[in-house]
């Protein structure tokens, strides 16, 4: 047996589960992104709220749970630092997360993999012509049975 002959999926089930796990790690990803995109966010409204200020005015922070007190001078350029530090850590998310779909579409063209639209999504479709599918069954307009 060739090496690649063991890496292969044994049936379609394995092939469903691989494709899964690969989507809910993209998701993962984008998870991650989204949070720490809301931190860079907080860290500039900091520094957009203590920058104009007297860098010898005192400042709380907090470190690892613990509240210190320390000067808007100390402490800006931290939060500057922080604020870089978490913005290239999205950079490399983003990599990685164009990384894990390249290999999804890879993933997909190799196992034929087509994605059926639920019946929420098909509901929803805006091609959908409006009313075309009310679940009512109306008879002719002057029966009366």
């Amino acid at each position: 047996m060739a090496e690649s002959d063991r890496n292969e999926p044994i049936n379609e089930q394995v092939v469903a589960n691989m494709y899964t796990a690969m989507r809910s790690e993209l998701n993962q990803i984008y998870s991650k992104i989204t949070e720490l995109e809301m931190d860079v966010s907080e860290h500039s409204l900091v520094i957009n709220a203590i920058q104009p200020l007297d860098p010898s005015r005192r400042c709380y922070r907090m470190i690892g749970g613990v509240l210190v007190e320390r000067t808007i001078k100390e402490v800006l350029p931290a939060v500057q630092r922080n604020k870089e530090g978490i913005e290239e850590v999205i950079a490399r998310l983003n990599e990685a997360a164009e990384r894990k779909k390249k290999e999804i579409a890879d993933f997909e063209a190799k196992y034929k993999i087509r994605i059926r639209k639920s019946d929420s999504e098909v509901k929803d479709d805006p091609n959908k012509k409006e009313g075309s599918s009310q679940g009512v069954l109306v008879g002719p307009a002057g029966s009366s049975e």
